[in-house]
């Protein structure tokens, strides 16, 4: 049997990997077996870097919140606050679901959600749909009841899309659209 070859492994690789493997195969199918077949490693390997397959589940958590976060704070840079930020960090919500699936997965069902670093990684998204709310002056307790309506249409419409849920031959794109703007108009009242 040929040697296997040299690969630079260290976390970063290792997760880059994973989210190619949820994004293919989904969630639900992340295994040490097949993560390590993708690197071309032996599975005991990843223990180098990792507290099991438990821990890889947590970075891949980490790391889909904050590739989430990434996504929207670059759509929404140099935008203004209120309703132009609202709809740009919509859009980029659901480009992320609909390119990075099973990485979205995972920025939903964290392993343990109390966890400080999920925790953490998290926050940063609701912090950066708070500051895009700002202009339409709601206190702070309605503020939160509007960001989980704004994340439940969000997460609502790409889940439902995923699932093949939307079966009439209209534009996905312009539903999306009034429905986010439909919310704005809310808000607005």
């Amino acid at each position: 049997m040929s040697p296997r070859p040299k690969i630079a492994l260290d976390k970063n690789t290792i997760m880059i990997a994973a989210a190619e493997l949820a994004n293919e195969h989904g969630s639900e199918f992340i295994t040490l077996a097949l993560l390590a077949k993708k690197l071309n490693i032996k599975p005991p390997s990843l223990y180098n870097h990792f507290d099991g397959l438990s821990g890889i589940k947590k970075e891949l958590a980490i790391y889909s919140l904050e590739k989430l976060f990434n996504s929207l704070a670059n759509e929404a840079e140099g935008k203004p606050q209120g309703e132009e930020a609202i709809k740009a960090l919509s859009q980029a919500y659901l480009t992320f679901v609909r390119t990075n699936p099973g990485l979205y997965e995972f920025a939903l069902s964290a392993p343990d959600p109390a966890d400080e670093l999920v925790h953490d990684a998290g926050k940063k998204i609701v912090e950066l749909i708070v500051s895009a709310m700002k202009p339409f002056g709601l206190p702070e307790e309605e503020a939160i009841h509007a960001i989980r309506g704004l994340r439940s249409l969000m997460h609502g419409f790409a889940s439902l899309e995923q699932k093949g849920g939307f079966g009439m031959p209209l534009d996905l794109d312009e539903s999306y659209r009034l429905a986010v703007t439909a919310f704005i108009t809310g808000l607005k009242k």
